[in-house]
């Protein structure tokens, strides 16, 4: 669906793109997350033909976005930050007039705007003035709009910025249903956000790919945790001896009982394996095992400090 090669792009002096690399499968939901400032909305405005960047490539269903702009645009169903609403208009009236700027043949005006204001649930609000909705329903307005024409792909920016925690679950849902007929790209610095709703994630910092990963795969490690039923001698010393070890912290787990993080050396993907055979070997009594798991936040910490 989306595939991109070297894209660069600065702002006098300040970069905000370099060398940018990656491609998105059709079908897929993908959180393209960064701190303020790390280039995700000029990524997007590239990708939708509204900026021209400085070098690279950018192609969506294998069409050059920089020279065929509006036969991609026909297949992009886009939401900034900021959605482009009128406030002065009913959300009936908003949405007529996107569909008849998104060339929908009048005939078939009428089915597009249902099934979005459906998708949406919008059905309440249609005669209502967008000045007088909340910003939860203001953001739907935007998103109905963005869906008119059955996108292929949906490019969503900061989509629950400023919204109350029902508002964000709610749009969290509305994404999901979304993704069954769309592939999308969200944009966002809200870590749970992409926990919440995407298969894989792309990490932008300082205007470069950090990371590129599914979740899961971010997630899993090599490290280990073990937790004993009471506390036993000398196992940490054995622990640090293991050729596979790097490191071992003490500690305790949440219901109390003596625990240890043991972390792998790189590459040393048996480490598990290897607790356990020495477990049995001094007959520790383990009452639990199991890999070490990194949450999102603590992959964005790592790359942050290391940026």
């Amino acid at each position: 669906m989306i595939k991109v090669s070297k894209l660069s792009k600065s702002y006098g002096a300040i970069r905000a793109l370099h060398e940018v690399s990656f491609s998105i499968e059709s079908g897929e939901i993908v959180g393209l997350l960064g701190p303020n400032g790390a280039g995700k909305t000029t990524l997007m405005k590239i990708l939708t033909g509204r900026l021209q960047p400085d070098g690279g490539d950018a192609h969506i269903q294998d069409m050059d976005v920089l020279t065929q702009r509006q036969d991609v645009q026909a297949l992009i169903g886009y939401l900034p930050e900021n959605a482009p609403v009128y406030h002065d208009l009913s959300v009936q009236g908003y949405l007529k007039m996107m569909a008849e700027l998104r060339q929908i043949p009048p005939g078939a005006q009428l089915e597009r705007i249902g099934e979005a204001v459906y998708a949406t649930g919008l059905e309440d609000m249609l005669i209502r003035p967008i000045g007088q909705l909340s910003k939860g329903y203001r953001q739907r307005v935007g998103i109905a709009q963005a869906i008119l024409h059955q996108p292929q792909l949906l490019i969503l920016d900061e989509p629950t910025v400023g919204l109350d925690p029902t508002q964000i679950i709610e749009i969290r849902h509305l994404i999901r249903r979304l993704a069954q007929h769309s592939t999308i790209l969200l944009s966002t610095h809200i870590l749970p956000e992409v926990e919440q709703v995407c298969d894989r994630v792309i990490i932008l910092m300082h205007g470069e790919v950090r990371a590129d990963a599914k979740l899961a795969e971010l997630a899993a490690t090599a490290n280990v945790v073990l937790v004993l039923q009471e506390a036993a001698p000398a196992i940490k010393k054995a622990l640090q001896q293991m050729h596979e070890v790097g490191s071992v912290q003490e500690e305790r787990s949440s219901d109390g009982f003596p625990a240890y993080r043991v972390t792998a050396k790189d590459g040393a993907d048996e480490l598990p394996t290897a607790v356990f055979a020495l477990a049995r070997q001094h007959d520790w009594p383990v009452r639990e095992l199991r890999r070490d798991v990194r949450t999102l936040e603590t992959v964005f910490n790592e790359l942050a400090t290391t940026a």
